[in-house]
């Protein structure tokens, strides 16, 4: 136990340096592009999707959560929420990077990410049709009270994310360090069914938890080896932070947001199963 102890602190405390610079970084960048990235999703329906889908891999949830007001409002489609919640990257890129994760991988992730938000946003807006626009009264924002503390500047939200992206992942690596040895790699394995067209189910099921913690779950468990390339996509793409609660907070319509979750699921699970057939086929 002792040595699990001491090679979580060193696995953790190797990283830290590198969370913080790849936070303060993203926090610029959504700082800097955020009112304008929101006028464009706004004045924007055909290509909504798209758009929606390259905004949404900026890590953080900040758009996801942005995108959650701008469609209780009517601003933006289905289509286009959609997109950039399967699209969101929340604290996956922060953590590949921390961990110096290879640029193929880190490539291969986020062009899975946009392009499967993209298809299924469109096939969405498409099949739905346009969605009525009305008026309705202007939503708090509520990742500044949950979440990002965006407004206190970029320094202490870098900061406070990274402490507790850190401290989470603390609990991870003490979790996966204790697991790796007294159950062994392969055994966890079983557990999320890897190489299994049912691994799927459990990894969307996973990403569906409404926090940062699922992402970086799932990140580690796919730098690990534990779960295979389209597990990890199919949990991430249903990771959208907090998004999803802010859905249930400012959105009254309880059935319509049930029916988001549940499409949100169904389409990971989909897209995981089809990666995972091409990826035994070829």
């Amino acid at each position: 136990m002792k040595d699990i102890i001491l090679d979580t602190l060193l696995d953790t405390i190797k990283i830290l340096p590198f969370l913080f610079i790849t936070f303060l970084i993203m926090e610029y960048i959504e700082h800097k592009f955020s009112n304008k990235s929101k006028k464009k999703i706004s004045k924007t329906e055909k290509f909504g999707p798209v758009i929606g889908s390259l905004l949404g891999a900026v890590p953080q949830c900040g758009f996801s959560v942005m995108a959650t007001n701008l469609y209780v409002t009517r601003i933006i489609t289905l289509g286009t929420l959609i997109s950039i919640y399967l699209s969101t990257s929340d604290e996956m890129l922060p953590i590949l990077i921390s961990q110096k994760a290879d640029i193929k991988i880190i490539l291969e992730l986020l062009l899975t990410k946009i392009v499967i938000g993209m298809i299924f946003g469109i096939l969405i807006d498409f099949i739905l049709g346009k969605k009525n626009k009305k008026e309705t009264p202007k939503i708090k924002d509520f990742c500044d009270e949950h979440h990002c503390d965006c407004s206190h500047g970029i320094l202490k939200s870098s900061i406070k994310h990274t402490i507790n992206i850190t401290t989470f992942l603390l609990i991870i690596t003490f979790l996966l360090n204790a697991g790796f040895y007294y159950l062994g790699k392969d055994e966890i394995s079983k557990i999320f069914l890897k190489d299994s067209l049912f691994s799927p189910f459990i990894s969307s099921l996973i990403g569906l938890i409404p926090n940062c913690g699922a992402s970086v779950i799932l990140t580690e468990l796919y730098l690990e080896g534990v779960v295979s390339f389209a597990s990890c996509i199919s949990g991430l793409l249903t990771s959208s932070g907090v998004a999803l609660l802010v859905l249930f907070k400012v959105n009254d319509n309880k059935k319509e947001n049930i029916k988001i979750l549940t499409l949100l699921y169904l389409i990971g699970i989909i897209s995981g199963i089809l990666i995972e057939l091409i990826s035994m086929i070829f």
